[in-house]
């Protein structure tokens, strides 16, 4: 594996990056009741996946890594395929955190130690071992099913999963360029119950659990998601988020602006200094 250890970059991504949903009505899984042709299964996935065009949410969020466990609201502006932004407010609404994460680009700003990112995927080429992409992430955050490095997946597509229907929930499974495993479990419904991300020797993973699906405008959304990171079969930490006060679309204006005073890093600084600690 390169320098930055898979698990480390995976938790940076994590860490940045939350979104949100609000329920009016429990959404019970259900086991499959039988197997589906192959097109079949995927179109259905498709057909009912969560549709949006913006979102906006505050949502509770629980972190929990060895020795440091702490919890914190947060408000999520989202355009579908587009952007989204986090305002971190642990303390009585007060902001010391945003980030806003875009097709092509991340900008951060930590209003506490004065300073800022805004750096370019382009710029971390050859510095990850996953072939990060917005279009996927935003994936994970809405429960839909994604092709590693697409923006989505057409019919043609279909052909590059495995399918296995063979018990109460159907296993989907596709690698990427750099030996990536993605691992996807769907309900009788094809709601994908997780999302486990595994390097080639699966020793570092990341798991990523749907849970408590309820209805938001009519669709079934999963109220909690918890996202663990994987090493060797055991958890090293991770986050759980807990939705609410969801609004589909609606007219979201996203604000970014910067002090003057504030010092620049790099996206590559931090993931530098993430990777040479001990996990």
């Amino acid at each position: 594996m390169n320098k930055i250890s898979f698990a480390f970059v995976l938790a940076f991504f994590i860490a940045l990056s939350f979104t949100g949903c609000k329920s009016t009505k429990k959404v019970g899984t259900v086991e499959a009741g039988g197997a589906k042709a192959h097109n079949e299964f995927f179109a259905l996935m498709q057909e009912q996946a969560f549709k949006y065009e913006t979102l906006t949410a505050r949502l509770n969020v629980d972190l929990n890594l060895p020795g440091n466990n702490m919890s914190s609201r947060v408000d999520l502006k989202m355009v579908k395929d587009s952007a989204f932004q986090l305002s971190v407010q642990p303390f009585l609404g007060i902001e010391v955190f945003r980030a806003e994460i875009s097709v092509d680009s991340v900008k951060v700003i930590d209003r506490m130690n004065k300073r800022y990112v805004a750096d370019n995927y382009a710029n971390l080429k050859g510095q990850t071992p996953i072939e990060f992409n917005f279009y996927n992430l935003q994936a994970l955050f809405t429960n839909h099913l994604f092709l590693p490095g697409q923006q989505g997946i057409s019919p043609k597509q279909y052909s590059r999963f495995k399918l296995k229907q063979d018990g109460p929930t159907a296993e989907i499974q596709v690698k990427d360029v750099m030996g990536l495993l993605y691992t996807f479990m769907a309900d009788g419904e094809e709601k994908i119950l997780s999302t486990c991300i595994a390097e080639p020797s699966d020793r570092y993973a990341l798991q990523w659990d749907y849970a408590d699906f309820r209805l938001a405008d009519g669709q079934p959304f999963p109220m909690k998601m918890d996202v663990q990171v994987m090493k060797e079969g055991a958890s090293q930490g991770g986050i759980t988020l807990y939705f609410s006060r969801m609004q589909t679309d609606v007219p979201v204006k996203m604000d970014f602006s910067i002090p003057a005073k504030y010092k620049r890093i790099t996206l590559s600084q931090i993931i530098k200094s993430l990777s040479s600690s001990k996990m």
